[in-house]
């Protein structure tokens, strides 16, 4: 049933697309040129991405199965390379952090608001960082660190402990904050943000049935349980070592761990502009020596 539904999607759709060309389409006439009007079509009609591209290689396997019944196709002109779309990645920036840790929140909202803390510190995913504990702190050259095992990849972790991480375990009579679930813990973080006036506009592509549409929110509305993984890897990255990072986050890939990173980061964009203002003045300088000298 499943099937024969999406089949009557792809099938109005395609009808909808001989529209858009104005002439009806037939095995024989497919070619190069179909992939680049779908394409065209389909982002002038708002559709997401996976259906575009799902839709294609509908064609292909139409096509494919045609050959194979003797019907002679144009499959093989059907290259399809689909290019990777940077997604934007939702991240604190520390300013943000720290303007979330200086805000007073109710009571009922702590927890929520030193788990958040901990989770910009430490890296780790809700599944992890929700089960650490006092035991599983230990020190080593007396540098307080966590030991535990990811749920997800099963790999062991040690984590030196970060000084937020710290006062915040000393702040809560020396444990973890209470334990929550991750639907009570999206919605404190989301209110917590809203408190700290995260209301700056974002553009996201929001999915509305098989049409993937760009639209504007708060900051705040759009926050979840991994924005701690993601803004601990994009505020240390380029400041510590990426091997470290990926230790600490327990990646395997950077290819995987630069998924994380914010592609817009304001403090390596000023860092650069500094070195660029450095370099000038440093040129001119030199430049007036030699004039005057």
């Amino acid at each position: 049933m499943h099937s024969y539904k999406r089949y009557l999607v792809f099938y109005r759709l395609m009808k909808r697309f001989e529209g858009f060309l104005m002439k009806r389409l037939n095995v024989e006439s497919i070619n190069s040129d179909f992939i680049n009007d779908f394409i065209i079509f389909g982002q002038n009609e708002e559709y997401s991405e996976n259906t575009i591209y799902r839709s294609i290689h509908f064609v292909k396997t139409i096509l494919n199965f045609a050959e194979r019944k003797g019907i002679k196709t144009r499959v093989r002109e059907l290259e399809i390379r689909r290019e990777k779309q940077q997604k934007s990645v939702i991240t604190l920036s520390e300013e943000e952090i720290i303007r979330i840790k200086n805000t007073e929140v109710p009571q009922e909202l702590q927890p929520a608001k030193d788990w958040l803390l901990i989770s910009c510190y430490t890296g780790q995913r809700f599944s992890d960082f929700m089960n650490f504990n006092v035991e599983k702190i230990t020190r080593i050259s007396g540098k307080p660190c966590i030991s535990f095992i990811q749920q997800k990849t099963q790999k062991k972790i040690l984590l030196p402990l970060h000084p937020t991480v710290v006062n915040t375990v000393h702040r809560n009579h020396n444990s973890f904050p209470k334990v929550m679930d991750i639907q009570q813990y999206n919605s404190a973080i989301k209110e917590i943000a809203r408190c700290s006036g995260l209301n700056e506009s974002l553009k996201v592509r929001k999915r509305v049935g098989y049409r993937s549409l760009e639209t504007k929110i708060e900051k705040w509305k759009v926050l979840s349980s991994h924005v701690g993984r993601r803004s601990f890897a994009s505020n240390f990255y380029g400041k510590i070592p990426t091997p470290l990072l990926m230790q600490a986050t327990g990646h395997s890939s950077e290819q995987m761990f630069l998924r994380y990173i914010n592609p817009v980061d304001k403090e390596r964009i000023l860092s650069l502009s500094t070195y660029f203002d450095k370099v000038y003045t440093e040129r001119n300088i030199r430049n007036s020596h030699y004039k005057f000298g």
